[in-house]
């Protein structure tokens, strides 16, 4: 998120951490053009008016290097010539200041679903079903609580069933720029997960992949 508003930020960025978002903000045009080119973001939250480069000419910026991250454009600028000249700078949505943070929250959805693999709102792998829209997660239709971060953890790997993803793809996902990635943190995580996925159930889908990652599986083994 680039936003100079410190007060709007703070309140933005613990709103969407609550959700289960890992953030990295940052307070100027130029710093937020820095992150945007060397992090592989799943959505940037772009405010317009901003100190040392506007958030349009950011866009354009990251478009002309060959950046096809979501942008979401924040603004207090409304009219329609406006909302054109963010649009046409290569934004993908605009929401105009102020604004409700579920407005934000459902606006944010539908740019992830674009991206993702598959764009139901309800993603299931054998008999264990996860729904975007409400966050709820059943297996063999127990109703399963997760925190946020399990939750966010859970929906990769439910966006890409039966592949391995490193360490390294889950740090950057799942957790912001400050992640000490020589932590043990992604493994007490996937211990959580098969704890409330796994030990309660016959069938196992989480599998440790020895020196490369962690996979869901997409079928039973012997399927």
């Amino acid at each position: 998120m680039v936003e100079d508003d410190q007060n709007l930020s703070r309140v933005i960025r613990r709103g969407l951490e609550e959700e289960g978002y890992a953030v990295d903000m940052a307070g100027d045009g130029e710093e937020g053009q820095f992150l945007a080119e060397v992090n592989p973001y799943d959505l940037i939250v772009l405010d317009w008016m901003l100190p040392k480069r506007d958030g349009v000419t950011v866009c354009q910026n990251l478009r002309r290097a060959g950046k096809t991250t979501p942008v979401l454009l924040l603004t207090a600028r409304g009219t329609v010539t406006d909302r054109v000249r963010g649009l046409d700078s290569g934004a993908d949505d605009y929401l105009t200041k102020p604004f409700d943070f579920d407005e934000l929250l459902a606006r944010l959805r539908a740019l992830l679903r674009r991206q993702a693999p598959v764009k139901t709102t309800v993603l299931q792998v054998a008999d264990l079903r996860l729904d975007t829209s409400t966050h709820e997660v059943s297996r063999g239709g127990q109703l399963i609580m997760l925190t946020a971060k399990e939750y966010t953890l859970l929906e990769y790997f439910m966006y890409h069933p039966g592949l391995v993803l490193s360490r390294q793809a889950i740090e950057e996902h799942a957790w912001n720029y400050d992640y000490a990635s020589e932590s043990n943190l992604i493994d007490v995580y996937i211990r959580r997960l098969r704890r409330k996925l796994d030990d309660p159930f016959e069938l196992k889908l989480f599998e440790t992949v020895k020196g490369m990652g962690y996979r869901l599986l997409a079928a039973p083994k012997d399927a």
